[in-house]
């Protein structure tokens, strides 16, 4: 083990980190974004990478058989604020968006995408009075993601009690229109069922035939992308479990190999697993 990179506190880490490091020709690399490759901003579109993400990436993108963002943003959205397109070094990096409904694939710079669900239009237009008749909490916005919409309280006066009091209210009004409703952050996501990191992430590793996978998240919607590292882990699939260190979200923490410091500490990983791989040629 090179002595320079975080060592993973289980054994089950330690195996996934081993194999990646043996055979990283076979390994998928796969990244949340906000929170993870960028920090957690007041207004998400002003969410930008890290500054040393891009160079990060570019050092380890050669060195092992698959990088993916994989995130909630619309694919296009996740690449113009990661700084992602025309990169030399990047050409097979892919970005899962709208948790795998939409793909970005460096190699082309084109976008496919699914057929939008027709509940996430009806939510769209009824959100606005719904919110209003809820109680107008000040501070609490929409931000349309396109296949989806969220309902954020961050810039509340109180984020937690507008949080736990619109949970339930936007949990029926989501049903009502097939939808879920994916807590987050101080974030409130209506979006369509079947749409999660885990599924996104577990169909990419089958499509690669990867011999290792690590993922890297800080927010409760990463749980999926988790536990689909845990049930690859339980099928013959090292994995490495990565927590973007986040006080809010302990039960990430909690089920994480190996914890680091926001994206700071992500972008610092990355670079360091990039020369360790490069050090075990």
């Amino acid at each position: 083990m090179v002595n320079s990179l975080p060592h993973p506190t289980t054994s089950t880490g330690r195996d996934g980190l081993a194999a990646l490091l043996a055979r990283p020709a076979k390994a998928v690399v796969a990244l949340d974004f906000d929170g993870t490759l960028a920090e957690i901003v007041p207004d998400p579109e002003q969410a930008r990478a890290h500054p040393d993400a891009v160079a990060a990436l570019t050092a380890l993108a050669p060195e092992v058989g698959s990088i993916a963002v994989v995130t909630g943003r619309p694919a296009g959205v996740a690449v113009r604020y990661g700084g992602f397109a025309g990169v030399p070094g990047l050409e097979r990096l892919v970005v899962l968006g709208h948790y795998g409904a939409e793909r970005w694939d460096a190699v082309t710079g084109t976008v496919q995408a699914a057929a939008p669900h027709p509940g996430v239009a009806s939510v769209r237009a009824e959100l606005p009075g719904f919110l209003d008749r809820a109680g107008a909490w000040p501070g609490v916005w929409i931000e349309e993601k396109g296949r989806a919409v969220a309902v954020h309280t961050r810039r509340a006066l109180d984020p937690e009690r507008a949080f736990e009091a619109l949970k339930g209210p936007l949990g029926e009004l989501a049903t009502h229109h097939g939808l879920v409703l994916e807590p987050g952050r101080m974030v409130l996501e209506l979006r369509p069922p079947g749409m999660d990191k885990g599924v996104a992430l577990a169909g990419y590793v089958r499509e690669v035939g990867a011999g290792s996978v690590l993922y890297a998240g800080d927010d409760l919607g990463d749980l999926p992308a988790f536990a689909a590292v845990e049930k690859l882990r339980a099928d013959g699939t090292p994995g490495l479990l990565v927590c973007s260190g986040s006080t809010e979200v302990p039960e990430l923490a909690e089920r994480a190999d190996l914890a680091v410091r926001g994206p700071a500490g992500v972008v610092a990983f990355l670079a360091e697993l990039a020369r360790a791989v490069r050090e075990e040629a």
